[in-house]
């Protein structure tokens, strides 16, 4: 890498003013969800329920429960992950709009497609990253996969993920070099939390390569994503926010019927790698 930036964690309501500007509408901090007495917090009903068998571990043993729970899915077709995005990355300001990944851009649903100013479906884990291509599985998987600028996409093409770089035309925030790419601060969290999604869904038991982050950014097609040191400081400081929340309810309700646990569960991260 030619230069690098340090992320700094930003205040709660620092993070709702962007998301605010994003979506046009006034910024005011989240109120919290009163529960009932006696009333479990949907949290702790996810603990009794799907993330039962994983309570109390850590490392291995914590990664293979999770690839057992997490593995109960749906498949979807390539063809469908299109109308899928237009639900799990509805604009909440807008719903004939979506929001591109590392743009930040609200964008008419219907403008999806391969032509310049399009969005098309960005595979945030790089589908060359084990040679899985759109096959169903790991290449159709949307936990991963979100909508963004054709152009756009193509400067991230298969770049591991890092700090540095020059800046990304038409996407403020976002950097990139010849072996990597740096998203905008809002994302950079997400982004980890994706990654590592997919490197315990993902474990080579399914006729797909063992998806595995680590430490570098020179993977080419081998089954590895990196930076694994900087996706962890980047989930520990942008923590999950109530769109990226909101994405795993609509793809665990309506789609895949299975979740990212770290978005559940960010804890999970560290106690994992």
């Amino acid at each position: 890498m030619s230069s690098r930036r340090r992320f700094y964690a930003r205040p709660l309501l620092a993070t709702v003013a962007s998301i605010a500007v994003l979506t046009g509408v006034a910024a005011t901090a989240p109120a919290a969800t009163p529960t009932s007495a006696g009333q479990a917090s949907p949290a702790a009903t996810l603990d009794d329920t799907y993330y039962q068998d994983a309570l109390g571990k850590t490392g291995t043993a914590l990664k293979s429960s999770l690839h057992s729970i997490i593995s109960e899915q749906t498949t979807l077709s390539y063809s469908q992950v299109w109308d899928a995005l237009k639900a799990t990355d509805e604009d909440p300001a807008n719903s004939s709009n979506v929001i591109l990944l590392y743009t930040g851009r609200s964008q008419a649903k219907s403008e999806n497609g391969g032509d310049t100013g399009d969005w098309n479906r960005e595979h945030v884990w790089a589908k060359s990253h084990g040679d899985f291509g759109t096959a169903t599985g790991p290449g159709t998987d949307i936990h991963h996969l979100r909508p963004e600028d054709v152009q756009v996409n193509s400067v991230r093409g298969n770049k591991d993920f890092d700090n540095g770089g020059s800046a990304v035309s038409g996407a403020p925030g976002n950097f990139s070099d010849g072996d990597s790419f740096e998203p905008r601060d809002a994302v950079k969290g997400d982004v980890a939390r994706m990654i590592l999604y997919m490197a315990v869904r993902y474990e080579g038991d399914d006729a797909f390569a063992d998806l595995e982050p680590n430490d570098s950014v020179s993977n080419g097609s081998a089954p590895n994503i990196g930076r694994l040191s900087v996706l962890k400081q980047w989930s520990q400081e942008d923590p999950p926010d109530s769109f990226e929340q909101n994405r795993n309810e609509v793809i665990f309700d309506r789609f895949q019927h299975n979740r990212n646990p770290f978005i559940d569960h960010p804890e999970w991260v560290e106690a994992i790698w």
